[in-house]
């Protein structure tokens, strides 16, 4: 039996990179039309409803639907304005609670990473791990509790008892970011710290903190999201009209029929300005955001 010979000519070598070149090439084209399908599947609800709240009254109860705006119109967002006690009202509810929940998880979320992560707490490894349990439980289960103890405290219907709420349901998922992202700080910068002097709250405020700042980051970005989009804490704590946030007034606003059924351009308008924070937030942090998950996700 002849031996078998490789063919290492330069003909050859040659027809196997433009092979590789070729499968390289149609493997990106692949991939690209697979992002954009998800992309545009993802992004066509969005889309759909931003058109829709620059609809008139008839484009919104036509037969069929038509999915593009012949005369564009700010009805809805007027309507939406005045609706009840006023839009800013709402506006400034949500705003408030979320930069109050954001506020009270860095205050109280840094310090307890950094605790778990570099002090000498005693069986920090079973506290943390406790901790997180709270992860598997449903907040939605506690809140007839909380409204009472909220009731006797005076709580209810006040935005930093809402904003408490919205601290405690984010806490867990902080605290694991912040822990992680303290224990990925090299020892060095904490032992010289030591040895020029520095106590333990001057180690954290003058090397940690700014060591994990993207970290903190993605905490904030991930309690204000939580915090502007949630409903069910809010609509058992918050009972008045006047301290409704932007979630509640448009389930309200959707409960509310008017000739011809729901005024469905004034919910897709309350929709679109709903989106507007969330992804001007999530822009103007993303590279923060990146950074910071994958230094205090991954070990």
């Amino acid at each position: 039996m002849a031996p078998v010979t490789l063919d290492h000519s330069p003909q050859s070598a040659t027809a196997q990179s433009g092979f590789a070149r070729l499968w390289h090439g149609r493997t990106a084209y692949l991939s690209g039309a697979v992002c954009a399908a998800i992309s545009a599947v993802m992004l066509a609800p969005i889309v759909f409803t931003i058109i829709s709240s620059f609809k008139d009254r008839q484009e919104q109860l036509a037969v069929p639907p038509q999915y593009l705006v012949r005369d564009p119109s700010v009805e809805s967002y007027a309507k939406l304005w005045n609706y009840q006690d006023g839009l800013l009202v709402y506006l400034f509810n949500s705003t408030a609670t979320a930069f109050l929940a954001i506020v009270f998880c860095l205050g109280l979320t840094v310090p307890a990473g950094y605790a778990l992560a570099r002090l000498p707490v005693p069986r920090r490894e079973v506290f943390f791990v406790f901790l997180l349990l709270a992860l598997i439980i449903p907040y939605q289960a506690l809140i007839t509790p909380v409204f009472f103890m909220f009731a006797a405290l005076k709580l209810s219907n006040t935005l930093v008892g809402l904003a408490i709420v919205h601290t405690a349901i984010q806490i867990p998922f902080s605290v694991y970011i912040m822990r992680n992202a303290f224990d990925a700080v090299p020892p060095e910068l904490e032992e010289a710290a030591i040895l020029d002097g520095c106590s333990s709250w001057q180690v954290l405020v003058r090397v940690f903190i700014p060591a994990v700042v993207p970290a903190m980051i993605t905490v904030a970005l991930f309690a204000f999201i939580m915090s502007w989009n949630e409903f069910l804490a809010a609509l058992v704590i918050m009972n008045r009209g006047d301290s409704y946030t932007l979630p509640l007034i448009l389930a309200a606003s959707r409960e509310e029929t008017t000739i011809g059924g729901t005024d469905w351009g004034m919910l897709q308008a309350g929709i679109t300005i709903s989106i507007v924070p969330c992804m001007a937030f999530y822009l103007a942090l993303q590279r923060y955001y990146v950074a910071g998950f994958l230094n205090g996700a991954i070990k």
